[in-house]
C-alpha cells in the first residue's frame, strides 16, 4: 500500500515539475519572440553597458562588471543588434525563476516551489525586466542562488552550499553592490531567530562570505586605479546632499511596489507583514519576510530622504514570491493567488504587443512609456547627415562632441560604423560618468560638431572661439513626444 502511495506521490511530482518546465518554456519562448519584434531603440543605460563591453575590464563608472562580460558573450556569439544586446535577460530570469523554485521546494514543498517560480516568472516587474538588459537582472539571479544556499546550510551539513553561496554572493557583488544588502537581511533573521545564531559559529558561512568578497577584489583595485568612481557615483544616486524630506518620493515610491511586484502579491505582503507584529511566524516565514521586508523598508526610507528608483528593491521580491505564494496556498486563498496570475499574464500580452507597436501607436490615456527608448536612432542618422556634409564641401569634421551622457551613448551604438571619433565634454571637477572618464574631449586640430540637446545654453560653445549654428532638429520619440537637437561647427578651442 505504502508502495502505491509512494508511486502516485512521484507521479504527482512528475507532473507538477513538468507543467512548470513546460510554462517557463513557453514563456521564454514568447519574451524571445517579444525581442525579435520590439520596436524600441536602445534605452540609454543599455547602450552604456554595450559600450563597456568592447573593452573588458575589472569595473566601469557607474557598475560592477558583469553586465558588461554578459553582454560580450551575447554579442559575439550572436551579434550587435539590440536584440543581441538584450537576449540574456530572458534566459537569466527563467534561471531565478527556477532558483526560487528550489527556494520553495527546501522551505516547504515541490507545489509551493513551482507556484512560487511561476509567480516570480511572470511577476510585471519581471515582465519589464525581461525586454531590456540591466544590471538587476544577473543581481536577481545570483540573490536568489545565494538564498537557497544559505537555506541549505540551515537545514543540513555539507560545504557545496558553502561554497555556492560564495560564488553567488561574489558574482551578485560583480552584477551590482545592492549584493551588500544580504549581509543585511542575514543579520536581520539571525536577530529574528535567536535559535539560528549558531550559525555565527559556523565555519562554512564565513569560507562563503570570505570567498565572495574575494571574488570582488578586482573590482575594488579598478576603483582604487580611477579614484573610487563607482563609490562616487553610487554616493551621487542617493542624493543625500539636499533637503532631506520628501514624502511625496517615499508615497511614489512605495505606491510602484505595487506595480512591480503586483497589486495583489504586494497586498499580500503587507498582510503577512502585519500578521508578524501580532503573531510568531514559522521560521520559514521568518526567514523569507527577513530578505524582504527590511530592504523594502530601507530603500522607503532613502526615498524619503532623497529619491528612490522603482526597481531598488527588487531583490526583496525572491523571497518575498516564495513566502506570500506559500501563505496564500497554506490559507487557500486560490480565487487570489489565481486573479493574481490573470492579472500579471495580461501584463505579459500588454507588453509584447506594446514593444511591436511602439513608436507607431498613440496611447489612449496618459504619456507614451516608450518615448524614452525612441528616437535615438534618427538622431544619430540626423548626426550622419551633418558629417556627411561636411566631408562633401572638404571641410569634414574632425571629432563629435556631445554635451550629454545618454547622447554620448546612443551615438556611440548607432554610430558605430562611422570613422568620426565621438568624445564627451567634461567641464571642471571630477567625471560625471564613464564617457568622461574614459573618453573625454582633450583638443582637436580640427573643427568639431557639437550635438547637444540644450542649444545655445551648452557650457561647450563657451570654451571655443567661433561657433556657428548648424540647425535643430525635432527627433520624433514615438507619436505624441520629440526631442529637439541642436547641432554646432566650432573651431579654436581654448585650453583651460
Amino acid at each position: 500500500m505504502s508502495q502505491i502511495a509512494g508511486t502516485s506521490q512521484n507521479l504527482q511530482e512528475r507532473a507538477w515539475l513538468g507543467a512548470f518546465a513546460a510554462a517557463l518554456l513557453a514563456l521564454l519562448v514568447v519574451r524571445i519572440l517579444a525581442l525579435a519584434v520590439n520596436g524600441t531603440d536602445l534605452f540609454f543605460d543599455e547602450a552604456q553597458y554595450w559600450y563597456w563591453s568592447l573593452e573588458p575590464a575589472f569595473g566601469y563608472y557607474s557598475k560592477p562588471p558583469l553586465i558588461a562580460w554578459l553582454i560580450r558573450l551575447s554579442t559575439d556569439s550572436c551579434g550587435l543588434s539590440e536584440f543581441c544586446i538584450r537576449l540574456p535577460s530572458p534566459f537569466l530570469h527563467t534561471a531565478t525563476a527556477v532558483a526560487v523554485f528550489w527556494i520553495g521546494q527546501q522551505l516547504y514543498d515541490y507545489k509551493v516551489g513551482v507556484v512560487a517560480g511561476l509567480a516570480y516568472a511572470t511577476l510585471p516587474g519581471v515582465s519589464v525586466s525581461a525586454g531590456i538588459i540591466s544590471t538587476d537582472v544577473p543581481l536577481l539571479l545570483f540573490w536568489a542562488l545565494a538564498l537557497g544556499a544559505f537555506v541549505r546550510m540551515v537545514q543540513g551539513p555539507g560545504w557545496w552550499p558553502a561554497l555556492l553561496f560564495g560564488l553567488a554572493f561574489g558574482l551578485g557583488l560583480n552584477a551590482k553592490y545592492a549584493m551588500a544588502w544580504f549581509i543585511v537581511c542575514l543579520a536581520v533573521y539571525l536577530v529574528m531567530t535567536p535559535a539560528r545564531r549558531d550559525l555565527l559559529r559556523d565555519a562554512r558561512l564565513y569560507v562563503g562570505l570570505g570567498l565572495g568578497v574575494l571574488m570582488i577584489v578586482p573590482n575594488l583595485v579598478w576603483n582604487l586605479d580611477h579614484k573610487f568612481a563607482t563609490f562616487s557615483h553610487t554616493a551621487d544616486n542617493a542624493k543625500w546632499g539636499g533637503a532631506l524630506f520628501h514624502p511625496d518620493k517615499a508615497a511614489e515610491f512605495f505606491g510602484a511596489q505595487f506595480g512591480v511586484f503586483g497589486p495583489i502579491l504586494f497586498a499580500g505582503l503587507l498582510i503577512i507583514t502585519w500578521r508578524a507584529c501580532r503573531q510568531r511566524l514559522p521560521d520559514a516565514d521568518r526567514l523569507l519576510l527577513a530578505f524582504s521586508l527590511p530592504l523594502i523598508a530601507i530603500i522607503t526610507l532613502q526615498a524619503f530622504l532623497s529619491r528612490a528608483h522603482a526597481n531598488w528593491a527588487a531583490v526583496a521580491y525572491v523571497a518575498a514570491c516564495v513566502l506570500v505564494v506559500a501563505t496564500m496556498m497554506r490559507d487557500a486563498a486560490w480565487i487570489w493567488l489565481k486573479t493574481s496570475f490573470g492579472v500579471h499574464i495580461a501584463m505579459v500580452v500588454v507588453l509584447v504587443v506594446g514593444v511591436a507597436a511602439a513608436g507607431r501607436l498613440t496611447p489612449p490615456i496618459g504619456a507614451d512609456p516608450f518615448a524614452r527608448t525612441l528616437g535615438w536612432e534618427e538622431i544619430a542618422k540626423a548626426t550622419q547627415a551633418k558629417l556627411q556634409e561636411a566631408r562633401e564641401r572638404g571641410q569634414p569634421f574632425s571629432t563629435v562632441i556631445t554635451d550629454d551622457r545618454p547622447v554620448t551613448a546612443e551615438l556611440l551604438y548607432y554610430m558605430r560604423n562611422d570613422p568620426t571619433p565621438i568624445r564627451a565634454w567634461r567641464g571642471g571637477g571630477r567625471p560625471r560618468d564613464h564617457f568622461e572618464l574614459m573618453q573625454p574631449f582633450t583638443g582637436s586640430d580640427g573643427p568639431v560638431l557639437l550635438v547637444s540637446t540644450v542649444g545655445e545654453r551648452s557650457s561647450v560653445i563657451r570654451s571655443f572661439e567661433t561657433s556657428v549654428p548648424l540647425g535643430q532638429q525635432d527627433i520624433p520619440a514615438g507619436p505624441a513626444a520629440s526631442r529637439r537637437v541642436s547641432f554646432f561647427a566650432l573651431t579654436g578651442y581654448i585650453h583651460e
